[in-house]
């Protein structure tokens, strides 16, 4: 497929004319969550101004905790717009289900993709060793993103986490939830995405969850993969392809087409209790 085509399948905004109405609303509903939601802000998980997190509690210590990471392609937006994924987790729009971590981590073309990852690792290692402190279950902890964040979650998924810290168990991340997510970054290598992002195939092939799954020989943990109906075809087999590779693998994963959801507005299902994505991703913290 030529660089024309790919750049087609994979702008998303340009296929959602409509998307600054969403991301208007994402930042709004997120000042609003900062307000209602206890929480403490831009607690530092690493030496990087970027490598900050909000995290939201609920009352009853001992709970799970979900871990949010934002999309916009590895090189925009701010965990500061996605607080409002908070709310059908902590309350008061739902059920104290869990606490959250909103997630930020430095942008291309500053950070590259292999320090991306890294990062989202060490705010995981960071959040597991201070979880007494913090008052959740660190045996409880699990991964959502959206796009980017979705690619993110995977990565996360496939890390073996010993070999970062000999104390960390295996199955620090015990679950996850991917979000119109991407598994395979050699298109994105071959697109308009990639002159900010500046990867070669091999950094590529090195952070695409679908061939490390192909390869994996360890146990993984149980993800869900959702991805909106209205989507490009980019994004509809980009998860089947992983779903189905993961399966393959043995891994416990649930796919999710939401219909008629696009790239931008799938997201609400997952902070809306009661929503598709929430009801979900709650049965996994149960």
């Amino acid at each position: 497929m030529d660089r024309e085509a790919l750049d087609r399948l994979y702008n998303n905004r340009a296929a959602v004319p409509t998307h600054q109405q969403d991301m208007d609303r994402w930042a709004a509903e997120s000042a609003v969550t900062r307000q209602a939601l206890s929480c403490r802000l831009d607690l530092a998980y690493g030496a990087h101004p970027r490598e900050t997190l909000d995290l939201f509690t609920v009352p009853e210590p001992g709970r799970p905790l979900l871990v949010f990471i934002h999309g916009g392609y590895w090189q925009a937006l701010d965990k500061s717009s996605f607080s409002f994924i908070a709310n059908s987790f902590v309350g008061p729009g739902g059920s104290p289900l869990a606490n959250v971590a909103i997630l930020n981590y430095p942008l291309a073309p500053e950070a590259d993709m292999d320090r991306i990852v890294a990062s989202i690792r060490r705010a995981l290692l960071w959040l597991w060793r201070e979880a007494a402190p913090l008052d959740f279950d660190h045996n409880r902890i699990f991964v959502s993103g959206h796009s980017a964040g979705g690619h993110l979650t995977a990565m996360a998924a496939l890390t073996e986490w010993e070999k970062l810290d000999g104390a960390a168990p295996a199955d620090l991340v015990k679950g996850g939830l991917s979000i119109s997510g991407l598994y395979d970054l050699l298109p994105i290598r071959h697109c308009y995405l990639n002159d900010r992002l500046g990867m070669d195939d091999v950094v590529a092939l090195r952070n695409s969850p679908l061939p490390l799954v192909a390869g994996w020989a360890r146990p993984l943990p149980s993800l869900i993969c959702a991805v909106g109906g209205a989507e490009t075809p980019a994004f509809l087999e980009q998860q089947h392809d992983f779903v189905t590779a993961y399966k393959l693998r043995g891994g416990k994963v649930t796919a999710i087409t939401a219909p008629d959801r696009h790239h931008f507005d799938i997201v609400y299902g997952m902070a809306q209790p009661g929503g598709d994505l929430q009801t979900v991703m709650a049965g996994l913290l149960r």
